[in-house]
């Protein structure tokens, strides 16, 4: 590597930088107050671990994004986390081991082998929560009301939406469609691009019933208001129960949303399976028109613990920190500077200590250096006290 390339981070890694690292941690503070006053309780995962204990029950997209590496102590692979969520379902499931309901929240680093798109970082700051021990819908409108609380707090409510979505639905159609393991993912493949062309030719070379064609062929269609529930209602009134099961929850949960948020936009999309892998019933996610991917995302994994040996619920949801501050519009006020002189006086280490106390940010001046330039006021001994005066 040469001499000027050591200074360069690698390819998608970013840092911060003043002032923008302070309105980062400004905003983390102000989300870990928010989830500690919804009573979720705060933990830290190592950055890296076992790699079998990070890859548990998440699927092979989280295994692609894991940066591997060989502990030196133990000879053993380890990962670099990708996603702060199996860390915080294994410390549910063998670290506090509670019976009742646990509701935990996180901030911090992780790694991406990959990014997720090309301008995405490979070094998020996620924030998240997560709540265990629960299935009913109400910890599911608990957590996407969290999830919408948390997009205000951050300042990047302007002209919000969510996305909501359930894997009964695909669930239920596929135990009737009795597609193969490879038609399967092939299906799956095709409905998370949208490829709707390339869908037609597929379901048209299947051997089923014209019904369940019509129905594997309408469902990535299915999405747009809640006028989605009622078409599919419709459309799937002979499927599994699981399928209409699934419909009248997504109905249950959007209407107990519109109470609490009756001015946000709520987007049906009844295709939508990310994460299908370990998601096991609704998904949704946080949109933005000043970005193309989603801000925040979530859903429910009751899978997951059973993987970890002790099968609970779960629902929860993350974000990257890093992303809603970029996106948000909130302009920070600045502090005020003040600028302390280099001298050893009782008098004037008190005061210092009380402007801080304050609130007040206190330079104190160097010798041989020039006065801060970013000070507005100084301290200045009046009449024997030592006073704030304008530069």
């Amino acid at each position: 590597m040469a001499l000027a390339d050591r200074w360069l981070l690698p390819e998608g890694v970013q840092e911060l930088l003043p002032p923008q690292a302070r309105r980062v941690e400004i905003v983390r503070r102000r989300l870990l107050d928010l989830y500690e006053h919804w009573g979720y309780e705060l933990v830290m995962p190592p950055v890296f671990e076992h790699l079998e204990s990070l890859l548990t029950g998440v699927g092979r997209d989280l295994e692609l994004n894991t940066v591997k590496v060989t502990d030196q102590l133990s000879g053993h692979t380890v990962g670099v986390r990708a996603d702060i969520t199996p860390q915080v379902a294994r410390i549910d499931a063998h670290r506090l081991r509670e019976s009742g309901v646990t509701r935990l929240c996180y901030a911090g680093s992780v790694v991406h082998a990959l990014p997720t798109q090309p301008l995405a970082s490979r070094n998020p700051l996620q924030v998240g929560a997560e709540l265990f021990g629960h299935s009913g819908i109400e910890s599911d409108v608990e957590v996407v009301s969290l999830m919408v609380e948390t997009m205000q707090a951050a300042g990047v409510d302007h002209e919000l939406s969510i996305d909501l979505g359930h894997v009964g639905v695909f669930t239920g159609l596929m135990e009737i469609a009795e597609l193969t393991p490879e038609q399967k993912d092939q299906y799956l493949d095709i409905l998370q691009r949208k490829a709707l062309p390339e869908l037609e030719t597929f379901i048209s070379a299947l051997n089923a019933e014209a019904v369940i064609k019509q129905c594997l062929l309408e469902l990535p269609r299915l999405n747009g208001g809640v006028e989605v529930l009622g078409r599919a209602r419709q459309l799937f009134a002979s499927a599994p129960q699981l399928v209409l099961d699934a419909i009248e929850y997504l109905q249950q949960l959007t209407d107990r949303i519109a109470l609490r948020f009756p001015n946000l936009d709520q987007y049906f999309d009844l295709s939508e399976l990310r994460g299908y892998n370990y998601h096991t019933g609704v998904v949704f996610a946080a949109y933005s028109p000043a970005f193309g991917q989603a801000i925040a995302k979530g859903g429910r994994y009751d899978e997951i613990g059973r993987d970890f040996g002790r099968a609970r619920p779960a629902t929860g949801f993350s974000a990257d920190l890093k992303t809603l501050v970029e996106l948000s519009g909130e302009q920070l006020t600045d502090t005020q500077k003040v600028l302390a002189p280099a001298v050893e006086d009782a008098a004037l280490l008190a005061k210092v200590k009380q402007l801080r106390a304050e609130g007040v940010t206190v330079l104190y001046a160097l010798s041989g250096a020039e006065p801060a330039e970013k000070c507005t006021a100084q301290l200045e001994q009046c009449d024997g006290e030592w006073v704030v005066t304008d530069l």
